[in-house]
């Protein structure tokens, strides 16, 4: 069946598709999330085990060692790394890139469970998750207050921060850096111990069971029911210095009798620095799938409303990849709205005829806009990634189009009138049109399926530059011929050629007179592509002089935190 011409015949439902195309098109392009890279899942399992108190001596040969040899076992194992810190044990395991992630979590899933009997009887249920790289922390900030101290502040945004800013449609987490934690602490006093005839592991013993509180079923009251609970909890230091021991010889002590309790903060592990002083932080990730840019906004507005009700408080932004994601968005828009000028120019400057123009140039945002149905119905997003694609092809929308209004001018030079010269024109080119479509389509769509972690990030790029080059050859044959046939104005024949064609024509002729030299000029220009490869440089990320420079340090066991602040500093 000849499309263009049944689009020439039967104009009305020609351009009734493109309008919905259009708006469908528009609605999916609002649908679609602005990030900043692809969504993408590694197969990459993290196992984390904690056995508190336990060295990391320990963890290796009692918790790693097994873990680690039952993992081994699953099909498609490519490397197994495992960080051993005091009380904690880290295990990556990375599958083939072709395995399903979610097979790849129940394997290990599957295979920590076999061993679970063999580990310590202490050790806590270890924790298996994939590796997300969403996760990660779009947004961090500082906060300080003049009213409250490092405790309060840090309590602050353990609870009041933390619930508003997870209430915003998208966010993640919200992790705390820094700051302190509320600590009741119980120093015993070894001869009061001994003078009274009690030992520490009886007074340990009663604490476990305070801060106890359980269900204990329903009791009528009344003609009523309520429910029965246990309750053995505290509410002040003072409280728990009141306790009562009851020794292994029948007498009773009471806690402060033996030790002194107090109301203080936890030994701080972890600190957070803003120009060289201490300070308290959070960071903000997004959910899967969720825009950057939109959780952006939503946690500036609940900030600013958390603000306004608490003057007292002082917000600084440390790291905002937000910010990149709205500003790389906006820079590949602009070169796109760039691009596509320069485009509708150069056709212009060629064909010299505003209405031909015209027709060539409405390939472009038709082209364009239909894609995004299929780059939303693929589940994909505005990154950069795709954005690159839908840049790199803007010049090769028009091509279809330019075909085939140029040989339709053709044949109005030849006397024709716009409706035949559309019918014939479209209908004599209409293979080779099919045939350069279909070799870019070629070109772009292998790309899609690539290998690799580059194979990840480039499959939104070919599907969505194959889907683009698609639209465009609906276009051509559909829209283009029938907005010809009835745009265009009949043309008399060119009295001579246009100088820069006379001179194109005499460098075609002197090429096909002097074949060998043509050839060896073409090899030898070959040759010399390849001899340059060696001498460009390598890699799939290029390197930013703007990126952050990162640190790593590896101290000796036993450091605490002030060894790292001065080796940090120091660094």
């Amino acid at each position: 069946m000849n499309l263009s011409a049944w689009s020439i015949r039967n104009p009305i439902p020609a351009v009734m598709l493109f309008v919905l195309l259009t708006l469908a098109g528009l609605l999916s392009f609002h649908a679609m999330k602005v990030q900043n890279f692809p969504d993408m899942d590694l197969p990459v399992v993290m196992v984390t085990a904690v056995l508190p108190g336990a060295a990391p001596g320990q963890l290796e040969s009692d918790v790693a060692r097994k873990i680690e040899n039952a993992i081994a076992t699953t099909q498609g194992l490519k490397h197994i790394t495992t960080t051993l810190t005091d009380g904690s044990a880290t295990i990556a395991a990375e599958y083939q890139l072709e395995k399903p992630v979610q097979e790849a979590v129940d394997d290990v899933r599957s295979a920590v469970s076999r061993v679970r009997s063999d580990l310590p009887a202490d050790l806590r249920d270890p924790i298996v998750a994939k590796l997300e790289l969403s996760a990660q922390p779009i947004l961090a900030f500082a906060i300080a207050s003049g009213r409250m101290d490092d405790e309060a502040l840090s309590w602050f945004v353990d609870d009041t921060l933390t619930r508003r800013l997870l209430a915003v449609p998208g966010v993640g987490a919200v992790n705390r850096v820094g700051g302190v934690m509320r600590e009741v602490r119980v120093a015993l006093d070894p001869l009061k111990l001994q003078a009274l005839g009690a030992t520490a592991a009886e007074v340990s013993r009663q604490l476990r069971q305070v801060q106890i509180e359980s269900a204990g079923g329903r009791a009528d009251l009344g003609g009523a029911e309520q429910p029965v609970r246990t309750l053995a909890t505290v509410q002040t230091a003072g409280e728990l210095a009141a306790l009562d021991i009851p020794l292994g010889d029948g007498r009773h002590i009471r806690l402060d009798q033996v030790a002194t309790v107090r109301d203080t903060v936890a030994e701080q592990r972890t600190a957070a620095l803003l120009d060289g002083q201490q300070v308290i932080g959070f960071e903000v990730s997004r959910s899967r799938g969720a825009s950057e840019v939109e959780v952006g906004a939503g946690v500036q507005r609940a900030l600013d409303q958390l603000l306004a009700e608490r003057p007292d408080l002082q917000l600084t932004r440390t790291v905002d990849f937000v910010q990149i994601a709205s500003d790389e968005y906006t820079s590949s828009m602009h070169l796109l709205y760039e691009g596509a000028i320069l485009a509708v120019v150069v056709v212009w400057l060629f064909l010299r005829n505003w209405r031909a123009t015209i027709v060539s140039a409405v390939a472009l945002p038709l082209s364009i806009i239909p894609a995004f149905i299929g780059m939303h119905l693929l589940g994909f997003s505005i990154n950069i990634i795709t954005l690159l694609a839908l840049s790199l092809v803007v010049g090769i929308l028009v091509d279809d189009a330019i075909v085939e209004v140029e040989n339709i001018v053709r044949h109005l030079r030849m006397g024709k009138s716009p409706y035949e010269a559309a019918m014939e024109a479209a209908d004599e080119i209409g293979l080779a049109v099919i045939a350069t479509t279909f070799s870019l389509i070629a070109v772009f769509l292998p790309t899609a399926f690539m290998s690799g972690i580059a194979g990840r990030f480039f499959k939104q790029f070919g599907w969505t530059a194959a889907l683009a080059v698609f639209a465009s050859l609906v276009v051509a044959r559909l829209l283009t011929p029938m907005m010809a046939a009835y745009m265009l104005k009949p043309l008399a024949p060119q009295a001579h050629e246009p100088r820069w064609l006379a001179t194109y024509m005499r460098a075609s002729a002197w090429c096909l007179r002097h074949r060998i030299l043509t050839i060896a000029g073409a090899l030898l220009f070959f040759v010399g592509s390849i001899a340059l490869i060696p001498l460009l440089p390598s890699g799939f990320i290029p390197a930013d002089d703007n990126a952050q420079t990162q640190v790593n340090l590896e101290l000796p066991p036993g450091s605490v935190l002030a060894d790292t602040r001065a080796a940090v500093a120091q660094a």
